[in-house]
């Protein structure tokens, strides 16, 4: 995702003037264009003052959780009988977050101005996303907000248990990992270059194991800034190549050929397809609608072009499990259930059971990666350390063939 600058008008001639995180030029023109806004303008912010500029948007947004439990305390405020304006006036005052207080407020003025409920969102389209907004709109037509709200928040929470499954197991290899690297830096810098004097007294060729090792250390000790210098240059470059569209396309295709990390994108990917077009499904949208929409919360660049050219299929009448089938983009078991929802007219439902399915799939696979990683990681950081201590007794082994 980038960061863009635009100038739009709008129906009454006003200059409107905001930013928009959107993957090209074109993304930003089809937002504004859907808001019934006229682009006037629309220029990608790059260079330090992108950077400066997407890093204090992101610190200033209000989180998933916040948002989250908004939706949550405004449904349960409108199931108790609230009226909207009065809930979004209670919560503005009970909360205790300011910005959240403020951003409230601002969605109360607007509708006391006569604007949706739906419409006063899209005025922070950088919080609340246009799935968001989606929801919103279709329980608000079907006289529904309160159900919809809550069919949101149910959506919100399993994603967000998805989510947090897969990082709270990455917790630990990943420690294992950084441990494994500090401690053969500290091997490297500060434990082998106490042998190297003595080494040096020798006045005999070392071993080329030893000589590598002492290498290795000299190197890190005296360029440690080149090192880090050259990984940030290499992180920036690379993100700097995958702002390109079909550079992010490419790389998508290749993760998911990994060897069981590919197997858990795909997983993890299909799983939040499915929850999402259900939860839209459940709250009113057409099946073309949900489906376009839900292009949006899939993060793998492949799989979201697969799914838009079915989406192009259905708008011609043939399905949505046919062209998903010619694209080969998910997990053929995903597929025969849609079109088994499709037989049955009930596709929410169904795809509410690949979701599940898909779900446990993906806490399976992360435990496989676990048990693989972790025996990987410790053998790893073993290997490594024994050969550093190997290289150094046949440097003393040679100074005792000497000493004879």
């Amino acid at each position: 995702m980038a960061l863009f600058l635009y100038k739009a008008s709008g129906a009454n001639g006003e200059v409107q003037q905001g930013e928009m995180e959107a993957e090209d030029t074109r993304q930003v023109i089809i937002e504004l264009q859907r808001e019934q806004l006229i682009p006037l303008q629309v220029k990608r912010v790059t260079g330090l003052r992108g950077l400066l500029r997407y890093g204090a948007a992101s610190r200033s947004k209000i989180g998933q959780k916040q948002i989250l439990s908004f939706a949550k305390e405004l449904a349960t405020l409108l199931k108790a009988g609230l009226p909207l304006e009065g809930a979004l006036s209670l919560m503005a005052r009970l909360s205790s977050d300011e910005a959240v207080s403020e951003v409230i407020d601002s969605l109360n003025e607007s509708i006391k101005g006569g604007a949706s409920f739906s419409r006063a969102l899209e005025k922070h389209r950088d919080l609340f996303p246009r799935l968001f907004v989606s929801m919103i709109k279709a329980g608000e037509a079907g006289g529904m907000l309160s159900e919809a709200l809550e069919r949101i928040t149910e959506y919100m929470e399993r994603a967000q248990e998805l989510k947090e499954s897969v990082r709270s197991a990455l917790i630990y290899p990943t420690i294992l990992l950084l441990v494994a690297a500090i401690s053969v830096m500290v091997l490297l810098v500060f434990v082998v270059p106490q042998f190297s004097q003595m080494f040096q007294d020798m006045g005999r060729e070392l071993p080329l194991p030893t000589q590598v090792v002492l290498a290795a250390g000299d190197f890190l000790k005296q360029y440690w800034w080149l090192l880090l210098a050259g990984l940030f240059l290499a992180i920036a470059l690379f993100r700097v190549w995958l702002e390109r569209a079909d550079n992010q396309y490419r790389w998508d295709r290749w993760l998911l050929t990994l060897p069981l990390a590919g197997e858990l994108l795909l997983k993890v990917e299909t799983a939040r397809l499915s929850r999402t077009l259900s939860s839209l499904l459940h709250n009113g949208l057409t099946l073309l609608s949900a489906v376009t929409l839900s292009q949006e919360v899939l993060n793998n660049r492949y799989i979201a072009r697969g799914v838009e050219q079915a989406a192009q299929k259905l708008k011609q009448g043939k399905g949505l499990s046919a062209p998903l089938i010619e694209q080969k983009v998910l997990p053929e078991l995903a597929i025969r259930m849609l079109q088994v929802g499709e037989e049955s007219g009930d596709i929410g439902t169904m795809l509410a059971d690949v979701a599940d399915v898909y779900d446990r799939e993906v806490r399976e696979t992360v435990q496989r990666l676990l048990t693989l990683v972790e025996p990987v990681l410790i053998v790893g950081l073993g290997l490594i350390i024994a050969g550093i201590i190997i290289s150094i007794l046949l440097a003393m082994l040679s100074v005792n063939d000497l000493a004879f």
